[in-house]
């Protein structure tokens, strides 16, 4: 796909969701309420799949709203400012999440189809790294 990043860039890219999820690992172990509730939600934002029953554009964007780094950061800021530790420890596992998903290699989708994302083609039909 022509708007996808390839090489090093791809790379670096993967490296910065690396360093996300670590991050976000070392966050939640100082700040948060026990790792049975990281394990319970750290896949909770993959339910935007569904979104995917509705078409692939509307899943598109609901995995966009779901794995871009704007809602939890948001969340986390509140849950900071207003010293709400739910909202720190749901925006710390919200992040380690999309962490974990950039550097496997799965990035925000395009409308073309769910293999489609930022980071390349995902899944068969892949070339390349």
């Amino acid at each position: 796909m022509a708007n996808a990043v390839a090489g090093g860039v791809r790379v670096v890219l993967r490296l910065e969701g690396l360093c996300i999820l670590v991050a976000g690992v070392l966050g939640y172990a100082k700040f948060g309420s026990g790792w049975g509730t990281f394990a319970l939600f750290f896949l909770a934002p993959d339910l935007s799949f569904a979104g995917y029953l509705a078409g692939s554009k509307a899943g598109a964007i609901a995995y966009n709203l779901a794995h871009s780094l704007v809602g939890p950061l948001a969340v986390l800021l509140t849950g900071i400012l207003l010293s709400a530790p739910v909202a720190v420890t749901a925006g710390i596992i919200w992040v380690a999440h999309i962490g974990l998903d950039r550097a496997l290699g799965y990035g925000l989708k395009y409308s073309a189809g769910f293999k489609f994302t930022h980071l390349g083609v995902i899944g068969q039909g892949r070339t390349g790294a």
